[in-house]
């Protein structure tokens, strides 16, 4: 029986695997437009989440940085109609409080690349997302230590489509045998293991048994799979 080779990256989804998003963040910027502009923080922060509730899946399409900057600009002018701010005040509050400001890296995040990487291992990010996924994980303080960044808006095909994987596969220049998926979705993980992925779902919130519960437990898996030479690994 032929064994299986071994590990040579790490792909991992973004949200809700190795970022999350903070919800305190739309108080802090409800307070921020109270004191710039004299609104009510309450009114404010209900409006801004309901917004996002309501476009928050109308972005799919998008497939350059200039479409995704033109997304912004209608979104900003929409909320400035729902918060009665200006045009001027809208954009004042977007740029404040732009998408990735209301993302924060998971608890040792960065430490836990950056022990993976250590091992000689090549990192990826594969995420259902805008095309500005390097701003996002630039502003998360993990941009240095992704080798590969997919967004599949870019692409045009999204998780769970076996493209989206063959594409990140074939930007990390690996087989799939040769790469752990991590994933908070049941339906991501299956499509990845269906293609040949090593895969692991995780649930930062503990609910899900047998999943992963931290970031952390990344590298036990890792252990168990096994990692390539250091000379393997930076082929």
């Amino acid at each position: 029986m032929t064994s299986q080779p071994p590990l040579r990256a790490v792909l991992f989804d973004r949200d809700d695997t190795i970022a999350y998003t903070d919800p305190g963040v739309y108080r802090e910027a409800a307070l921020w437009a109270a004191q710039t502009f004299g609104l009510d923080p309450r009114e404010v922060g209900a409006g801004m989440q309901a917004q996002w509730q309501e476009r928050a899946f109308s972005w799919w399409h998008l497939r350059t940085q200039a479409q995704e900057d033109a997304f912004w600009d209608e979104y900003s002018l929409e909320l400035a109609g729902r918060l009665n701010l200006t045009p001027t005040q809208a954009a004042q509050l977007s740029a404040r409080y732009p998408y990735e400001a209301f993302m924060k890296p998971v608890p040792d995040a960065r430490t836990v690349l950056e022990g993976l990487r250590a091992r000689g291992l090549r990192l990826g990010v594969l995420s259902n997302t805008l095309p500005s996924i390097d701003r996002t994980l630039a502003f998360l303080g993990l941009g240095d230590l992704i080798d590969v960044a997919v967004a599949t808006c870019a692409v045009g095909i999204h998780k769970p489509d076996p493209g989206a994987y063959r594409h990140a596969l074939h930007a990390l220049g690996l087989d799939a045998p040769e790469v752990l998926f991590i994933d908070d979705k049941a339906e991501n993980v299956d499509a990845a293991r269906a293609l040949g992925l090593h895969a692991a779902l995780i649930d930062l919130k503990g609910e899900t048994p047998d999943a992963l519960h931290s970031l952390g437990e990344v590298a036990g898996l890792v252990d168990r799979i096994g990692v390539a030479s250091p000379t393997a690994a930076a082929r």
